[in-house]
């Protein structure tokens, strides 16, 4: 008798996922089938009708392999996708003026341009991991992103160069890239809804730190505003890095001309354009 099936707390998976694991490996499609357990039955789970139970399923996953491993205190960075480092700047700006395209030449240029933010990233997200290198684990803060390219590897990047563990939330798209090789495997999430990702950055974040970035890096920043002015998420430290991308893209002071906000809203965020600062901010705000 195998020693595992006397270990009372021996975890045990159902005949049907072995089966079902084994129909795969075959390469046997797969097709509709009423005897198949409901739980180990994937045409089944991705119907319409059990949205639902796939949404629970996003909540519970990351959650738990979070508790898991200690984490229960976030610093979420978010920003651009396309930015690279400044090393990788260079060699792609050669490549695309020997491609001699102008517009390739333009569209590398302008990335280039802003390289230092990835610089930025990767800098703060190893002052994070530095400060939580000796903590208790209650008291860890961890580097969480979006799990991709760009700032979000920066971050990442930063974080695991200073010895530290953090987290990637990435979402499955049809342009997707590969997860950025700076999250450990095991804290790797991706996600289908963009809903619960969403939730998840929030579930932890004790501040947020926005770089640079387009309309997915916009969706995220309202997100947590919205959350934080209408009190439904309590106050985090919100920090805009690049005061000059964020003050010529958001036109505040004319949403309290407008009356749509209030002027103690334009209090929520703050604007900075160092690490060292950015770190400092989150470390008053908490008396750290």
């Amino acid at each position: 008798m195998n020693n595992k099936t006397r270990d009372i707390e021996a975890p045990r998976l159902a005949d049907a996922w072995a089966a079902l694991q084994a129909h795969a490996s075959e390469g046997n499609p797969l097709e509709a089938d009423a005897s198949r357990l409901a739980f180990a039955d994937p045409e089944f789970l991705l119907r319409r009708e059990t949205r639902g139970i796939r949404f629970q399923l996003e909540l519970l996953k990351p959650d738990l392999e979070q508790q898991a491993h200690g984490i229960e205190n976030t610093v979420v960075v978010f920003g651009s996708a396309r930015f690279r480092s400044e090393e990788d700047s260079v060699t792609m700006v050669a490549e695309a003026e020997a491609g001699g395209d102008a517009e390739t030449i333009d569209r590398a240029r302008k990335l280039a341009r802003n390289a230092h933010y990835y610089e930025k990233a990767r800098a703060f997200g190893k002052l994070v991991a530095q400060y939580s290198e000796d903590k208790p684990s209650e008291k860890k803060l961890f580097i969480c992103t979006g799990g991709g390219p760009g700032i979000m590897q920066a971050a990442n990047r930063g974080a695991h160069e200073a010895g530290g563990m953090s987290v990637g939330l990435a979402i499955a798209l049809p342009m997707e890239e590969a997860a950025n090789p700076y999250v450990p495997p095991e804290l790797s999430f991706k996600f289908h809804y963009f809903a619960l990702r969403k939730m998840h950055f929030m579930m932890r974040a004790k501040a947020l730190v926005v770089f640079p970035g387009g309309f997915g890096t916009l969706d995220e920043l309202f997100e947590v505003v919205t959350l934080v002015q209408t009190r439904k998420a309590k106050p985090v430290p919100i920090i805009l890095f690049g005061s000059s991308y964020w003050q010529r893209l958001l036109n505040t002071e004319m949403l309290v001309e407008e009356g749509v906000i209030s002027p103690n809203d334009l209090k929520l965020f703050q604007y900075v354009d160092d690490a060292q600062v950015a770190w400092d901010l989150i470390k008053d705000f908490y008396r750290l």
